[in-house]
């Protein structure tokens, strides 16, 4: 009997662990086909986990022969676009890695084309599946601090990846603020409007590119969202999920992205007259989640498939996210305010 998603994995480096190690949880899904540029790696994958899966260096001849109606795409990013358009053509979904694509445009024909085929396209995101920012956003929702008017990422860290990073025009835009990007969007529910940005290369950096940013972005809700980061920033590191603070009209929310996040809200009682009232904290309810994070996120997108609708991750939503990626690129190589509409509205 024929499974019901019957996966092809493009890409068999170390990230593919992760999509596997999943897809083995879940007894309707097969693996029909592991797809490298190196054919021993998708070999040495097969045998890792004791598969008797074929091994293919071409995604087209992979799909064709094994008859694979959904793509886990772990490429690297210059491969994306070329994945996804050659397994929508053939009429299989595609779960991708981040991001999304290389170019604005190439992720608006990845939109067209999912939209042509009928077929899904959903790309991991898999910071909005760590439950204490589902906890933040529930603070958020149930209107403890009021409506928010300004939010704030901080991020700094200093990883000596070494290789291709290194290297990189821009290493910190291109290759990690997506991640917080897209959680700004998460944790407001709002979209990108216009971004100003400003790159440059700190004293001591060991990156040959731009390794630190300030990006301001006004939101639809009206709101404004600032990030600040740096990717050779020695010294006490923020968590890799970001250090936030989410300002609203009656109070303030913060998370440090390690613990739980919390609330101080103007308290209870007559102040009038205090210069500066009194405040009192209010702590956020832990949400429960089966799966976290990287499987979190495969969880939403196979969910997706069931109930015939879009993931919460699906290539429409977050071209948004990567529209605040090339939007700020942009505005940092120009020197001027962006409309995001005008990174988003570009095809090939």
């Amino acid at each position: 009997m024929r499974a019901k998603y019957r996966v092809a994995i493009a890409g068999c480096g170390g990230m593919a662990n992760e999509w596997i190690s999943y897809a083995l949880k879940r007894p309707e899904v097969e693996i029909v086909a592991l797809v490298d540029i190196r054919l021993e790696s998708a070999q040495a994958m097969a045998g890792k986990y004791g598969l008797s899966t074929p091994a293919f260096t071409e995604i087209r001849q992979a799909i064709i022969e094994t008859g694979a109606n959904l793509v886990f795409d772990v490429t690297v990013p210059s491969s994306h676009y070329s994945i996804a358009s050659t397994s929508l053509e053939l009429e299989c979904d595609v779960f991708s890695e981040k991001p999304l694509a290389e170019t604005i445009e190439e992720c608006n024909e990845i939109v067209a084309l999912s939209e042509r085929t009928g077929r899904t396209h959903a790309v991991m995101q898999n910071r909005r599946y760590d439950p204490r920012i589902r906890s933040l956003r529930g603070l958020i929702e149930a209107g403890t601090v009021g409506r928010p008017g300004y939010i704030g990422a901080s991020f700094f860290l200093a990883p000596h990846f070494g290789g291709f990073r290194e290297v990189m025009s821009s290493p910190l835009l291109l290759d990690m603020a997506i991640h917080t990007f897209d959680q700004a969007r998460f944790i407001s529910g709002a979209d990108p409007v216009t971004v100003y940005c400003q790159e440059f290369n700190p004293p001591g950096s060991w990156y040959e590119g731009q390794a630190a940013a300030i990006c301001i972005f006004e939101m639809s809700d009206g709101s404004v969202f600032c990030y600040q980061g740096s990717w050779c920033a020695e010294g006490a590191p923020t968590s890799w999920e970001a250090s936030w603070r989410i300002q609203g009209e009656k109070g303030v929310i913060l998370w440090d992205g390690a613990g739980m996040p919390y609330a101080e809200v103007i308290a209870g009682g007559d102040q009038s007259g205090k210069f500066i009232r009194d405040y009192e904290q209010v702590e956020a309810q832990a949400v429960s989640m089966d799966e976290t994070f990287h499987h979190g996120c495969l969880e939403e997108m196979f969910l997706s498939l069931s109930e015939q609708r879009p993931a919460e991750t699906d290539c429409r939503d977050n071209r948004y996210s990567m529209a605040m990626v090339f939007g700020a690129l942009e505005s940092a190589k120009t020197g001027r305010k962006l409309e995001i509409a005008e990174v988003m509205n570009r095809s090939a």
